[in-house]
């Protein structure tokens, strides 16, 4: 697979940055509708580990983009940018966050529970039961079990959405359990918060109202680190705005205010 696919025509100084770890292509419907009007990259990320994915972040990027960049990073990918730009503050001129992870490990412990009590009895049943095949060390292939969790976790996920599907190109177990391994362990240790400081550009986060995520474990603790920081939470939303039948439209609008 490629790790890298582009939308208009230059300058090149968006980049969309998908979630997962390990769900490359789920930013596609973002980059389509942007690059009527800019250049969007959309990085595909391949590498196994948290450092590996920053370093491919940082090749892709110089190879390809117009410094400096606007980020826009849905779920791990929102995380992603966020450390990418503490670590390489040159090259960022903004961070859009959307619908991302928690900054403090306190306010994960709940997120999982949300999204079964969404389910129905039966999904909730087929949901332990592809958890205890991800985490039998017998199964080989683990790709496919995890792109049907993450279809169950999609709907739970969703307020009123127009689609289910993510355009997701292939499910990366691998990559999911390495490099979220890296990113939980650096949030446990409080070091991902502390990567806050760092960051030199404004930063924006969109976040649903519905998304299992709570919007106080981003708002709260960026709050208390970033220099520039704004948070804007839409109603009747969850963790992807661009399927929601009902805030897609104001989800765009604003996007695209925050990028003129």
């Amino acid at each position: 697979m490629k790790n890298l696919r582009k939308y208009g025509i230059a300058p090149f100084n968006i980049a969309v940055i998908h979630g997962g770890p390990g769900a490359p292509g789920t930013m596609a419907p973002v980059a389509r509708e942007l690059s009527a009007d800019w250049g969007v990259l959309e990085p595909l990320q391949t590498a196994t580990s948290l450092e590996g994915q920053v370093q491919e972040l940082k090749t892709v990027l110089e190879k390809n983009g117009d410094f400096p960049v606007t980020l826009i990073g849905s779920s791990w990918g929102a995380m992603l940018s966020f450390i990418f730009s503490a670590r390489y503050p040159e090259f960022v001129k903004k961070i859009i966050l959307i619908g991302s992870g928690v900054y403090d490990e306190k306010y994960a412990s709940n997120i999982m529970k949300t999204r079964l009590s969404r389910l129905s009895e039966a999904e909730r049943n087929e949901a332990y039961s592809l958890i205890e095949i991800l985490n039998d060390p017998a199964v080989q292939n683990k790709n496919t079990p995890l792109a049907k969790f993450g279809n169950l976790l999609t709907k739970a996920d969703s307020y009123n959405p127009l689609t289910l599907d993510t355009e997701i190109l292939q499910c990366q177990y691998h990559i999911n359990t390495n490099v979220w391994k890296d990113a939980r362990e650096l949030r446990m240790s409080g070091k991902l918060l502390e990567l806050g400081k760092q960051i030199q550009c404004p930063v924006v986060a969109i976040h649903g109202d519905y998304d299992p995520h709570p919007a106080e474990g981003i708002q709260k603790p960026l709050s208390s680190v970033l220099k520039s920081f704004k948070f804007i939470l839409l109603k009747n939303c969850g963790h992807l705005p661009w399927i929601e039948s009902e805030s897609r439209k104001i989800f765009f609008r604003i996007l695209k205010k925050e990028l003129r």
